[in-house]
């Protein structure tokens, strides 16, 4: 066995989460008052394009451009005050840690791990939410940085190559099955599934955890078997 050098970490699920998660249904009904006929699912579906094709392309560095982009997908050209008025809303409803998140990253640190996030996400959807965890990163791994979103492996594989750190000597935590567990898994890379609601039976293929200092502390005695 190899001794564990790095940890990462998937962002949305694993260290953030959203304030309230109905936000299309919210922004379809601001966008219907102000005479802009847009469903929520136009809306999600636009967003994830643009999150998913897009960013990973041309980098967006706040929400109006993000935006614009969004709409010109939709191919409707909003108002000013309405743009302000849903880019304020996202703003709003920005990403938060989770209570577990800032002590697990910091304890991975200090123990003298290599640390990361992965994530298609733009930065700036959560810079603000990992303010207090930022120096304890070694890198964050976004689409733009990837140039691809998260499903390609070059992801997973670009990042490896900037931390110079071979696929067995890194954990990924994460709590999407095929992302953060499969897809690494099949690159090399150790993986732990994050459960936060315990809906994952108990297997032998990878560590199942409920939160993140668990995960952590998995790694710590992998590390001590092998010393």
């Amino acid at each position: 066995m190899v001794r564990i050098k790095a940890v990462f970490f998937d962002l949305h699920g694993t260290l953030v989460y959203k304030k309230r998660s109905s936000e299309a249904e919210v922004i379809s009904e601001l966008l219907f008052k102000n005479h802009y006929e847009v469903s929520p699912q136009q809306f999600e579906a636009a967003m994830q394009f643009v999150s998913i094709i897009d960013y990973p392309r041309y980098g967006y560095k706040n929400w109006r451009s993000h935006l614009k982009r969004l709409f010109w997908r939709l191919k409707m050209k909003v108002d000013t005050s309405t743009l302000h008025q849903v880019a304020q809303f996202l703003e709003d409803n920005s990403y938060l840690l989770y209570p577990d998140a800032a002590e697990a990253v910091m304890n991975a640190h200090r123990a003298d791990f290599r640390t990361a996030i992965v994530t298609t996400i733009a930065h700036f959807k959560f810079e603000r939410a990992i303010e207090s965890i930022k120096s304890c990163l070694d890198f964050v791994m976004t689409g733009y940085e990837a140039g691809v979103d998260k499903s390609n492996p070059r992801m997973y594989l670009k990042l490896l190559e900037i931390l110079n750190l071979k696929p067995e000597e890194t954990i990924m935590i994460g709590d999407d099955l095929r992302l953060d567990i499969l897809l690494p898994k099949r690159l090399g890379i150790g993986t732990i599934l994050l459960d936060r609601e315990g809906q994952h039976p108990v297997n032998d293929v990878h560590p199942i955890v409920r939160d993140l200092n668990e995960a952590l502390n998995v790694i710590l005695k992998l590390n001590r078997r092998i010393a």
